[in-house]
This record gives C-alpha cells, sequence and structure tokens, in this order.
C-alpha cells in the first residue's frame, strides 16, 4: 500500500490556510445580509413613511384643529367674544331649523342618488360581463362620464333642467307629461330639485362602480354560470343568487363610498343654483346639503366655530349611516348565498 501525503511547503513560505471567518469574501457576505436585512425590516417602514407624514399634516392635525375651534367662539366678525364656547356649539344645533332642513335634503337627494345608482351598476355591469361586439369600447364608454370635469357636467344639467328651454321638459312632453304648455319647476320644490341633482349624481357614477362591479364579476368562473343555467336558473336568477353574494366585498366598498360622497354633497347642489355665491340651495333652501350649510355658516357668516360643530355633526351621523348600510348589505348580500 502507498499512502499520499500533502507536499511539503517551500522553505520560507508558511502553510496555506482556509479562509477564516475574517476573510474579505466573508466580510462582502456579511454586507449583504446587514444590507438584506435592513431591506426586509425597515425598508418597507420607509416607503410608506410618506403617506403617514402627509397623513399627520394634511389630515389628523386639521381634524383635531377643527375639534378645536368647535368648542371656542370663532368669530371672524367679531374676536372680542369669549375664547371657549364649550359645547354651546353643538347644543345650538339641536334648536337651528336650518341645520334640520339641510340634513333633510341631504338624506332625501341620498336615497334618490345612491340606491338607484349601485342598482343600476349591478345591472350594466351585468350586461357589460358577457360576450358583446368592441366590448372594450362599451366599457370605456360607460367611464366617460366619471371623467368629464365635474364642474362642467354640473353647468350642462343646470341647462339641461330649465323651465322654460330645457331638455328634460322637453322630453317630458314627448311621453305625455309636462310640455311647453304646463312646465316644471325644477327649482321650484323640494322633490323636483332632489331629482334634477341624483340625476346628475347618478350620470356620473354609474359608470364608476359599474366597472369596479364588472372586475369583480371578471373572477367568477364561469362555471358556475354554467351549472345555474343547467338547473333552470335565469340570467335574473344568476344575477342575485351568484353574482351579488360572491362580489360582496365590491358591493360594500361601494355602498361605503356612496354613503360618503353622498352625504357629503356639495359641487352639485351648488352648481345647480343660480345664485351659486349665497349657497342657500334656492331661495327656501330647497336643495341645500349640509355641505352648503357649513360653508355658508363659515364663509359667509363668518362663524368658523359653529361651522366646525357641524361638520362633527356630519362626521358623525356619515359614520352611522354607513355602519348601518354595511351591516344592511351584509346582512341582504350574504343571505342570498
Amino acid at each position: 500500500m502507498s499512502s499520499t501525503r500533502a507536499a511539503p511547503a517551500p522553505p520560507g513560505r508558511p502553510p496555506a490556510r482556509k479562509p477564516g471567518p475574517t476573510g474579505a469574501g466573508d466580510r462582502r457576505m456579511s454586507w449583504r445580509d446587514r444590507l438584506y436585512r435592513f431591506d426586509m425590516r425597515y425598508m418597507p417602514y420607509l416607503m410608506i413613511a410618506p403617506f403617514f407624514l402627509l397623513f399627520l399634516v394634511f389630515g389628523l392635525f386639521p381634524l383635531l384643529f377643527n375639534a378645536v375651534v368647535s368648542l371656542r367662539n370663532y368669530r371672524l366678525d367679531d374676536p372680542t367674544l369669549p375664547y371657549w364656547a364649550g359645547v354651546e356649539n353643538f347644543n345650538r344645533l339641536f334648536a337651528d331649523e336650518d341645520f334640520w332642513n339641510a340634513l333633510y335634503n341631504t338624506f332625501g337627494i341620498f336615497l334618490l342618488s345612491t340606491v338607484p345608482q349601485l342598482l343600476l351598476a349591478l345591472l350594466v355591469a351585468s350586461l357589460l360581463n358577457r360576450r358583446l361586439r368592441a366590448q372594450t369600447w362599451w366599457r370605456v364608454g360607460v367611464l366617460l362620464p366619471y371623467v368629464t370635469p365635474i364642474v362642467a357636467s354640473t353647468m350642462v344639467f343646470s341647462v339641461f333642467f330649465s323651465r322654460d328651454f330645457g331638455m328634460a321638459n322637453w322630453a317630458l312632453g314627448l311621453l305625455g307629461m309636462g310640455g311647453p304648455d304646463d312646465p316644471i319647476d325644477w327649482r321650484a320644490d323640494k322633490l323636483h330639485a332632489w331629482i334634477a341633482i341624483a340625476t346628475m349624481v347618478n350620470w356620473k357614477w354609474i359608470g364608476y362602480n359599474a366597472l369596479l362591479y364588472l372586475a369583480a364579476m371578471q373572477s367568477i368562473p364561469r362555471d358556475v354560470y354554467e351549472a345555474a343555467a343547467i338547473d333552470g336558473a335565469g340570467p335574473w336568477k344568476q344575477l342575485w343568487r351568484i353574482t351579488v353574494p360572491m362580489i360582496q366585498p365590491v358591493v360594500l366598498f361601494t355602498v361605503i363610498l356612496s354613503t360618503i360622497g353622498g352625504l357629503q354633497l356639495f359641487t352639485e347642489p351648488m352648481l345647480f343654483d343660480p345664485n351659486a355665491q349665497a349657497a342657500t340651495g334656492g331661495p327656501d333652501g330647497e336643495w341645500q346639503t349640509i355641505a352648503q350649510l357649513i360653508y355658508k355658516v363659515g364663509w359667509k357668516d363668518l362663524n368658523l366655530g359653529y361651522a366646525a360643530a357641524m361638520s362633527w355633526a356630519l362626521f358623525l351621523i356619515i359614520l352611522v349611516v354607513a355602519g348601518l348600510n354595511y351591516l344592511l348589505t351584509n346582512r341582504l348580500s350574504g343571505g342570498r348565498r
């Protein structure tokens, strides 16, 4: 047998050694490890930090400052009033007829706009979910009202609902309702004003909500509809028994979003009034909303403390209504499973 031995090192040179833990390669690896550890632990917080900084400056701070203002006698035309008012501004809301009138108008327009808006959006999305010719054009077409500037569309609708030369009365005349001899004055009473403003809101938001529903419907397997069709379910039953329960998260999202937007309605009723600068919502406040009243009290009457109290009342009302809508929608859509 023969044994192999390592060749002896040349004289004057130390024997070769394997790289230890302090070698250059290990130093580079440890630097990479530290960079990787920093990337995994801290980079997510650095990436989302700008949002929270902007929220603190432009969201949370104004909210807290507004809460302080609501407890003050903050009138721009009378700085001599006592500094603190306590809950006096909130107590004043309960006896303010203008506030209750604006709240009544807000809920009236909200019901006439939100409920038909979401139902029509579901129907439009169901139609767009079918195999249609030029699908892309139809889907882009329903989104055009949403991308139209709200001020421009509201001004057009204001002319559309004019008493003497509006196309709304002309169209109703063709159907035998009203006409040139008996035109409808859309700004004369609450109901007609509500219908006109709700039409503006529905026209703008139906397509947007329809595309949200359509995106959710695209994730439903076709096999589910084919099995339902074999069992004898028609398109209407498929919509309410299959589609709505399976897109329930998106339905809840649109309900909450529509509730927040509907109760904060400002631009449409503001520009519907020929005397928009007064922010009265008609001669007798026929369609004045809470947002309009807050603007009027704060920047026309110069009572910022009372306007801040109104805004906090509106905030609490939105929370309550949004919560009730969430529970109701969740129960109705979940109960159809």
